[in-house]
């Protein structure tokens, strides 16, 4: 079923009447992951929802270099050159609050806050996650309901107040709530994830419905489409925590009294295909997705270079060699996060979920490894036969005259593979 011309609001309309309908998020500011997203939404004709994060994109830059007007017109240029309708994408702001400036005073964390909710709404985009669930310098741990909320919706004035200013309208679509347990909140092992109460939720409507009636905002309240949650989905290193539907019933049923909210889903990469659908029929009707997107790219890549060394002599790319040489030089993105001894944190840093390795595509060296590895590729033959020892799906296609083989088209085939199971949830 196509959703060609739905909006948001009416996907979600539909949804609430009955629909097993849902959207997919696309979180990632990789160029390739881009492409593949707008080519598949291009080729199903419907909705497509990019977001970034506050820690990715921000006013000063975020870690891509790239403030929400760069990311944006970024994804514009790439929109445009895809053939893709510009009016069919939405773009989204996720965690949206004082996330990067939780060692900093409260008062000068929400003042930087609001440059960041203003940036990104000037810039363009239309879906906003209010998310001050952190605490900062001088916070209570964990942060009351009540305290969030407010700060939430002193944020979401700021946006309304922009959004007007800007566009002479408003707009706006807002999310609320976090999925991840506070300081002091839930304890999660490798086994099992809290699933978020009914309780909880309903204190979290609750409280930021009161905050926006005090803040004067209560005619958006019905532009508030969504509440993150946590349905008990989760991966770490090496591991998948599978969705289990019986846990989320009570969770799933709380929103028949709420006629304009759905689910939001985080860290969903991974599910297998079955929950994402029924992610969807729990009212999960929006899938975050990120890092099984560049780990399907890190992927094709390396089994693109075991190609590369069957059939190219000389001036190899070295990509892995470069790409490990760089992460052992600047360790800052994965130092913290993977553990062990050496033979462990070399598995991680190549192999893990979690792909800490995505930082670093960007950097200097491996682009210049990763353009020699195409270009080695682009002009050599490969023979059918090693393709399908490396990338036996995008064999078959090869074969069936679907994909031509070309190393790009390749990469993008197995980002989009991703990307297809959750199209299929949600349409």
């Amino acid at each position: 079923m196509k959703e060609l011309g739905l909006t948001l609001n009416e996907l979600i309309a539909n949804h609430k009447q009955g629909q097993h309908t849902g959207i997919y998020a696309i979180c990632s500011a990789h160029p390739l992951v881009l492409e593949a997203a707008l080519l598949h939404a291009r080729s199903e004709g419907g909705l497509l929802l990019i977001e970034a994060t506050s820690n990715q994109v921000d006013q000063y830059g975020g870690y891509t270099g790239m403030t929400p007007a760069d990311f944006y017109g970024a994804i514009m240029t790439q929109a445009k050159a895809a053939g893709f309708d510009e009016k069919m994408l939405i773009l989204g702001g996720d965690h949206l609050g004082p996330n990067r400036w939780q060692g900093l005073p409260a008062a000068e964390a929400m003042e930087k806050a609001e440059v960041l909710i203003a940036s990104y709404v000037a810039a363009g985009f239309k879906k906003i996650h209010l998310d001050c669930s952190m605490s900062c310098q001088g916070d209570p741990v964990p942060l009351s309901d009540e305290i969030v909320a407010e700060r939430s919706a002193r944020l979401a004035k700021i946006a309304e107040q922009v959004c007007f200013d800007a566009f002479g309208c408003h707009d706006i679509l807002y999310i609320i709530g976090t999925e991840v347990p506070v300081p002091g909140g839930a304890q999660e092992n490798l086994h099992h994830i809290d699933v978020t109460s009914p309780a909880a939720a309903t204190c979290t409507i609750s409280a930021h419905r009161r905050a926006f009636e005090q803040a004067g905002l209560e005619h958006i309240w019905h532009r508030v489409i969504g509440l993150v949650v946590q349905p008990g989905v989760e991966f770490d290193h090496t591991q998948v925590i599978d969705y289990q539907p019986e846990l989320t019933h009570a969770l799933s049923h709380l929103l028949d009294e709420h006629p304009n909210l759905v689910y939001e889903a985080h860290s969903t990469d991974y599910q297998r295909p079955q929950a994402y659908r029924q992610l969807v029929r729990d009212h999960f009707a929006i899938l975050k997705v990120g890092p099984a997107l560049t780990f399907a790219f890190r992927e094709a890549v390396f089994a693109l270079e075991c190609i590369e060394r069957e059939i190219i002599s000389q001036d190899r790319s070295e990509l892995r060699a470069t790409l490990e040489a760089v992460m052992q030089a600047q360790p800052e993105y994965w130092i913290h996060h993977y553990h062990g001894g050496e033979d462990e944190q070399r598995l991680s840093r190549i192999y893990s979920y979690s792909d800490r390795i995505r930082y670093y595509w960007p950097h200097e060296r491996v682009q210049d490894s990763y353009r020699k590895l195409i270009r080695n590729l682009d002009n050599a033959v490969i023979p059918e036969p090693l393709l399908n020892q490396y990338l036996p799906e995008q064999y078959a296609r090869v074969r069936n005259g679907e994909l031509e083989l070309k190393p790009k088209n390749i990469i993008i085939d197995k980002i989009t593979d991703v990307i297809k199971a959750y199209s299929a949830a949600c349409h």
